[in-house]
Order: C-alpha cells, then sequence, then structure tokens
C-alpha cells in the first residue's frame, strides 16, 4: 500500500509581527438548505401525537426535528443557580446561561454527525400538561455516550423553569464495507419495490404530520417542527431505515438513476447518504478495518465557490476553514471525510454523487430537489490555493461510462421543452396540444419513431360524461364563504377531515373523497377543491418502442399530487354488453386494484391502523367507453408497480355508484420518466398491458 506525503500544514505557520484577526472557524457543512437558523437553533415544544397517529400496542412516539445543537454534559448541570426571587437577576442569569449552551452546543456539532434524539424526562414546573422536546442531530462517526442535562426554558408567560432532558442512543451505523453485484431481474424488483414502499412510508408520514400540526392551536410562539424531520425521526425508531446493518458502496439496490428526492432526510431513509447535512458520507478511520477513513458518497449543491460541476466531471472542493456564512477563512487539512476521498481515489472506490438545486415548484422549503446522478471515480486530488487566497483540497471526479443519463440533465432537458419545445426538440413533435385548450396547459404529442399520429385525430373529453338521472338530486353545499374549516358539512361528508393538505397532496386514500361542488359556497381557492380543475402539469403523449402510446410529464411531480381524470362515456352494463358485442375495448373501473389503500397506509408503524372504510361506495357496475372521446390518461400505460392510483372523488353530483376516476402520483415522478397505472389486469390478458384500442 503506497503513502501519502503530506502537504505543508499551513495554518501552523509562525504568526506574523502584526496578527490579523482570525475569525471563527466552522465546520464546511452543505448550505442551510432545509433547515433554516430557527430551525437549528430554536428548541421547540410539541403537542402528544393525537389518537389519529398513535398505537396502544407501540406508545407515544415524540416527534423530533432538525437541529445542529447538542446538549452540555451532566457536568454543566452543576453550574446553572437555583432561580432566586429577583426576576432581574434571574433573567440575567438565564440569558448568560442560554449563551454559554449555545457555544456549547457549537463545539460539540464540530465533533459529531450522527442522529440522535432529546427526550424529556422531567417537565416544567409551572406548566402540567405534558409536552415532549425533540431535536434530531446529524449522525455521528464517533458514537457518544448518554447524557443528561438541565435546560432552562421559558412558557407563553415567560415564567423560567428547568427541564431535564437526557439524550437517547440509537444503534451505532454499521462500518462494514459491502458492494451489491449481479443482482437477478427478480431481485432488482424485489428491492425496487422495498425502496418504493419505504419512500411512499415516509411521504405518507411527512404529509399527515405536517397536517397534524396545522391543526394544532396551542403550540405557543415556538417553531413548529417539520414534517420531513419528524417523518425521519419516526422511521428510525421503529427501524425502517434502509441499508444500515451494511455501509454500500456504489449502487444502492432499488435505488435508479434519475430517483428525485425533494427532502434531504430522505437520502438518510434509504441509505444513499447517511449525513443530514455533511456533503461527504464516510466510514471515518476509528471505524474502518484498516483505520482509514473510505468516503461512500458525495452531494454536489452548487453553493461553494471552489467547486466545478461540468456534468461528467466535477471539481469537488473538500471541508474545513470555512465561516458561518460559507467563506474560506482558514487552509484545509487533510482529515475527516478529506482524508476520505482521497483514500477513496487510492484504493479505487467509486462514489455516489447527489446533486441538489433550486426547482421551481418543488414544494420544499429550501425550494431544492435532490436527485442521484449515478457513480464517479475520483482520479485526481491535490491542495490548491482558492478564490479566497486560502488553501483548499480538491478533487477530480469522472462519471462512470456505460450508466442511464443523469437524472439532473434530464431536469435541466425537460425545463428546456416546457420554455422552448421546438428548439429543444426540433424534429417529432405532432402538435403542441392534443387538448386543443380543454386544459389548463397544453398536452403534447411527440412521435420521433413512425408516421402514427392517432392520438391527434380523436376528440378530447376533459371531463367523465355521466348518464342525466346521476345528476337528479344532487342536493346541497355547505356554506363557508370565507373557506372551508374542519367542522364544515363537506368535511363531515369526508369523515370528519379533509382528504387534502393546505397545497392539495392527498395525506390518505380513501374509498371516496368528497370535494366541494357547485352547490357550495366557498370560493375556488377552497383547499377541499382539487382534482375538478383540472391539469396543473404539462403532459406528453409519446411513442414508445417498447409501450405503444405512453405519458410522461413535462414538470417534476410530487407524491400525492393530482395528476388527472380518467375521462370516458359512462355506459351501464348493457350498453357494455352491446358495444363489447360490436368489438370495441371498454374501460371496467371495477378491475382497477385498491391502490388507494397503500397510500396513507401505516400499518408498519401502527400495528392497530386500520384502513379508512368511510365513506364507503357499491361496487361500480359500469364501464367507460374511450373508443372515440378521451384524454390524456388514456395513454397511460399498465404496470403492475405503479407511480399512480386512482382515487373515487364526487364533487359535481351525490350518486356514489358514479364517482369520478382521479389519478394521484403514489411517489415522486421525475420530468419524462413514463406514468403507469395498474389496470388490474394481467400481461397475457387481451389488453397485453395496455389499452388495445389505444396501442
Amino acid at each position: 500500500m503506497g503513502s501519502l506525503v503530506p502537504f505543508q500544514d499551513l495554518n501552523l505557520q509562525p504568526e506574523p509581527t502584526n496578527p490579523r484577526i482570525i475569525p471563527k472557524i466552522e465546520p464546511k457543512l452543505e448550505p442551510l438548505d432545509e433547515y433554516t437558523q430557527a430551525d437549528l437553533q430554536t428548541p421547540p415544544f410539541f403537542p402528544n401525537p393525537s389518537p389519529n397517529f398513535s398505537s396502544s400496542g407501540s406508545g407515544s412516539s415524540p416527534f423530533t426535528r432538525n437541529s445542529n445543537v447538542q446538549l452540555p454534559t451532566s457536568s454543566t448541570v452543576h453550574e446553572i443557580p437555583p432561580l432566586g426571587s429577583d426576576d432581574t437577576t434571574v433573567y440575567s442569569e438565564y440569558n448568560r446561561i442560554s449563551e454559554l449552551f449555545k457555544e456549547a452546543f457549537a463545539r460539540k456539532m464540530q465533533q459529531q454527525q450522527r442522529f440522535g434524539e432529546i427526550e424529556v424526562v422531567g417537565r416544567n414546573h409551572q406548566d402540567s400538561e405534558n409536552q415532549d422536546l425533540g431535536v434530531i442531530a446529524e449522525e455521528e462517526v464517533v458514537e457518544d455516550p448518554d447524557s443528561r442535562a438541565l435546560v432552562p426554558v421559558s412558557n407563553e408567560n415567560n415564567q423560567v423553569s428547568e427541564v431535564v432532558v437526557t439524550k437517547r442512543k440509537y444503534q451505532q451505523r454499521s462500518s462494514e464495507l459491502v458492494r451489491v453485484t449481479d443482482l437477478k431481474p427478480e431481485d432488482q424488483v424485489y428491492f425496487r419495490d422495498a425502496v418504493r414502499k419505504t419512500r411512499m412510508l415516509y411521504d405518507s408520514l411527512r404529509i399527515l404530520t405536517m397536517a397534524e400540526d396545522e391543526g394544532s392551536q396551542h403550540l405557543g410562539t415556538y417553531r413548529r417542527p417539520r414534517g420531513d424531520l419528524k417523518a425521519c425521526q419516526i422511521l428510525r425508531e421503529h427501524g425502517l431505515w434502509m441499508n444500515r446493518d451494511k455501509r454500500i458502496v456504489g449502487a444502492i439496490p432499488g435505488v435508479l438513476i434519475g430517483d428525485v428526492f425533494f427532502f434531504r432526510m430522505e437520502l438518510c431513509v434509504v441509505g444513499l447518504h447517511g449525513q443530514a447535512q455533511a456533503g461527504i458520507d464516510y466510514v471515518p478511520a476509528s471505524q474502518s478495518s484498516n483505520r482509514e477513513p473510505i468516503a461512500t458518497s458525495v452531494i454536489v449543491s452548487g453553493g461553494y465557490e471552489d467547486d466545478q460541476d461540468g456534468g461528467d466531471v466535477i471539481i469537488y472542493t473538500g471541508h474545513g476553514g470555512q465561516d458561518k456564512y460559507s467563506r474560506q477563512c482558514v487552509h484545509q487539512k487533510l482529515e475527516c471525510g478529506n482524508l476520505a476521498l482521497e483514500r477513496s481515489m487510492h484504493y479505487g472506490i467509486e462514489v455516489r454523487v447527489i446533486r441538489g438545486f433550486k426547482y421551481e415548484g418543488s414544494g420544499s422549503a429550501s425550494g431544492k430537489v435532490y436527485v442521484y446522478d449515478g457513480l464517479y471515480r475520483i482520479v485526481e486530488c491535490w491542495f490548491d490555493i482558492g478564490r479566497s487566497g486560502f488553501g483548499v483540497y480538491k478533487y477530480k471526479l469522472v462519471r462512470i461510462d456505460n450508466q442511464e443519463e443523469m437524472g439532473s440533465a434530464i431536469l435541466r432537458f425537460a425545463q428546456n421543452i416546457r420554455m422552448r419545445p421546438l428548439e429543444a426538440r426540433p424534429t417529432g413533435y405532432v402538435t403542441l396540444d392534443i387538448s386543443r385548450k380543454k386544459e389548463n396547459v397544453p398536452v403534447f404529442l411527440f412521435n420521433d419513431i413512425d408516421d402514427n399520429h392517432d392520438p391527434a385525430y380523436f376528440e378530447y373529453l376533459a371531463k367523465t360524461v355521466y348518464p342525466p338521472y346521476v345528476y337528479q338530486n344532487v342536493g346541497s353545499g355547505c356554506e363557508c364563504i370565507d373557506g372551508c374549516a374542519d367542522n364544515c358539512y363537506c368535511a363531515l361528508r369526508n369523515g370528519g377531515q379533509f382528504a387534502y393538505d393546505y397545497n392539495g397532496i392527498l395525506m390518505r386514500g380513501k374509498p371516496l373523497v368528497f370535494e366541494c361542488g357547485p352547490h357550495c359556497r366557498c370560493p375556488p381557492t377552497c383547499r377541499n377543491r382539487v382534482t375538478q380543475k383540472g391539469l396543473r402539469n404539462r403532459f406528453e403523449v409519446f411513442r414508445s418502442r417498447e409501450t405503444g402510446w405512453g405519458v410522461r410529464s413535462l414538470d417534476l411531480i410530487q407524491a400525492g399530487s393530482f395528476i388527472c381524470e380518467f375521462t370516458g362515456v359512462v355506459l351501464t352494463r348493457e350498453q357494455a354488453q352491446i358495444f363489447t358485442m360490436n368489438g370495441d375495448s371498454l374501460v371496467y373501473p371495477s378491475r382497477f386494484p385498491e391502490r388507494w389503500a397503500e397510500w396513507g397506509d401505516l400499518s408498519q408503524i401502527y400495528p392497530n391502523y386500520v384502513r379508512p372504510t368511510y365513506p364507503s361506495i357499491p361496487p361500480l357496475d359500469f364501464a367507460m367507453d374511450v373508443s372515440r372521446m378521451r384524454n390524456v390518461a388514456c395513454y397511460i400505460s399498465h404496470s403492475s408497480s405503479p407511480n399512480v392510483l386512482v382515487q373515487p372523488v364526487l364533487y359535481d353530483h351525490n350518486h356514489v355508484a358514479f364517482p369520478h376516476l382521479m389519478l394521484f402520483a403514489m411517489e415522486n415522478i421525475p420530468p419524462l420518466k413514463e406514468i403507469s397505472i395498474d389496470y388490474g389486469v394481467a400481461d397475457t390478458d387481451e389488453w397485453a398491458g395496455k389499452l388495445a384500442i389505444c396501442d
């Protein structure tokens, strides 16, 4: 094994005659994308989870949030004087101790990179309400023993008291390096399905916990925690983080190039990148078998002045030597993550690259998304003077050949198509809107394979056509002039809670969803009017050699978002039999599997979870003719592992036997990725995995 000639430590040079002031050095982490300064510093109070999210069998698990602070050790407890009667002295001492704690927390953060939790074991002397205090910190590279401390806090009446907290210790992350190779097709399907289910559970938890926070009215002035952090912590408490028993080098089974993540914490959940904020994930020397650190993944976010991202070639800057404003102020050292990258280069170990960048309409707190771009090799490492005049370590990363196209490149290409379709694709477009302005946004038709232009010749049907008798006795609606609340008439029809959050995301699949309709007095902006507004994303019907006609989005679609309605002309059973005799193919809604039950299923978290059964509907005993009039949904391909589910919805009539068939995303769907649905038929059926009339 070769040796590394160390660079001269420029930080240890003799002090000049006129020493200059050196700013405070902060550990170089990724820019504070999702973790605002308030998220990282303010100790929050959380209410107990509501009965909807708890189980008598598993107990009540505190919801947690991210923080870059750690509690002082138990020795600090003796430095806190007892509270006296002099208010001035009390508050002065309180402020002094608070500042001491902040400094101790900052120092501690420089040494730790592990997820932990701080749990309340004491209670406010003045407040009898049981409140949980939860903080998520980054995962440690060196295990730290449990500690207890006495923390001063104030309630809504500015009464200062003390809370005893203890740090819960989790099982340490494995340091055993393994590489997964030669997966069989059935293994690839298995791992992909496992990742999809874990991500779906994460999204369901995040959306539901955020909805609970929005309904809480007794949190005082403290900043509310974020759903992505809560979901991450709950999954960890139940042992549902993936790839924890081994440290995987190379590709993660079940994670594909181009997969998009709206939240940084989700990378930790699936094991793609194990650091909540640090840009370099590595096995530390203290845990490595040969006592040398090894890097496994990096995040490139474009937030560092010396980084250069050329796509297939990246000049990646090491960590360290930066102040809290991400300005280089001291020379970097070849240690920790920097040394891990150099050692990975030495041993020829590839690293996973995840890119993070701003994306309009991402829905995350930072406006950023993270996309997995594949495997890179570190081919060169050197010490250089950066733009700020200080020494930095630089690494040249080159993408390994014969991989799928980078997800970040596809995102940028889709953006160009949305802005300038004919410039991005000079050939292949048949029409830029097969809906003929019947939708809110155009629906493109693209075919660069053959001369088949059939979708352009059908009448576009934006909404389903029902028999006239369906609209008899439609009834009345809610009286919410200023917008609907959870106690309005339409909410009661849904079982007491709306199906969507304030961003229009489906919180939990149900047998039927009632939306506010034309007889309701609430405005068009009501949160309970989601599917009736039509398309929100730009779609493209395209020709494929594998699946015939297919559908893909030009926008990034977040899990739980509305896709479109599956429209057609509704036929009774007798009418359907006549059409079948004439050879026409029909869509039978009763064949669609109840995939809606998978969205929001928390049975892995709470054993007593029962899937929603209200409002209930009878078996769907009708067919839909899409042979002459259809919309974009008719061209969606069949899959046994779909990324779209069918959710029955009613809004313009009350006949529960004839609901609208609304499609929602079951996972994050990147631009230009084919959308799929489970038609409830086998690939050997007469449909051959797709509607015959659309093939």
